[in-house]
């Protein structure tokens, strides 16, 4: 091939390459910035930060092998969207010396409302979570205990909130797989990347 007839062939090469670029990048902005989408970079960032979430900026872009401005236009749009929501420690209860993990299901009056019912939990530091619920009961809390003649204290406070009907509780024996979020980021990203192939290939 001549160098005359190399140079056109090259060119319409870097521009099918620079336009498909720029096609990958317009599509994942449409579907990166609708809810529920992450990508692989994303996913790679969140477990960073799981890992470490002390690691600066600079750090994770060296990590990640991107830009810097990359990292940060990233964090910014995850925290944006809500899919991160804080930077906090995780703490395990049984280190502080509360041991004993229970789930209470509470019914409540009707004519007063969850709200009034959920403030009060609220004020009982022993109530990790509380979430309304359907089926038999109306809410359902997570809480935590010292023993289980604590946990009796802690059901009676719990019950004493004006509104409580009653409750059933059930203590936990072990946690087999407990709180994660990781692997539905993985989920998200692999569906996220064959949505955004899809398109691209569409």
């Amino acid at each position: 091939m001549s160098h005359q007839t190399a140079q056109p062939v090259a060119f319409l090469i870097v521009n099918l390459s620079v336009n498909a670029e720029r096609m990958m990048v317009s599509l994942y902005t449409m579907t990166t910035t609708s809810s529920g989408w992450v990508d692989r970079l994303d996913a790679a960032l969140i477990e960073l930060l799981a890992a470490e979430p002390r690691v600066g900026v600079l750090e994770a872009s060296r990590r990640l092998r991107v830009a810097r401005g990359t990292v940060q236009a990233r964090l910014e749009r995850l925290q944006e969207r809500g899919v991160i929501t804080g930077y906090g420690p995780e703490v395990d209860p049984a280190a502080l010396g509360y041991e004993v993990t229970a789930f209470i299901t509470l019914e409540i009056r009707q004519a007063g409302g969850h709200d009034p019912v959920a403030d009060r939990l609220a004020a009982i530091p022993e109530v990790l979570e509380a979430h309304t619920i359907t089926g038999a009961g109306d809410m359902l809390c997570r809480v935590v205990a010292r023993s289980n003649a604590d946990l009796q204290r802690v059901v009676d406070a719990i019950v004493s909130a004006e509104g409580v009907v009653r409750s059933a509780t059930v203590i936990s024996l072990a946690t087999q797989v407990p709180y994660r979020i990781l692997p539905l980021i993985h989920a998200a990203a692999t569906s996220s990347h064959l949505h955004l192939l899809h398109l691209f290939v569409s």
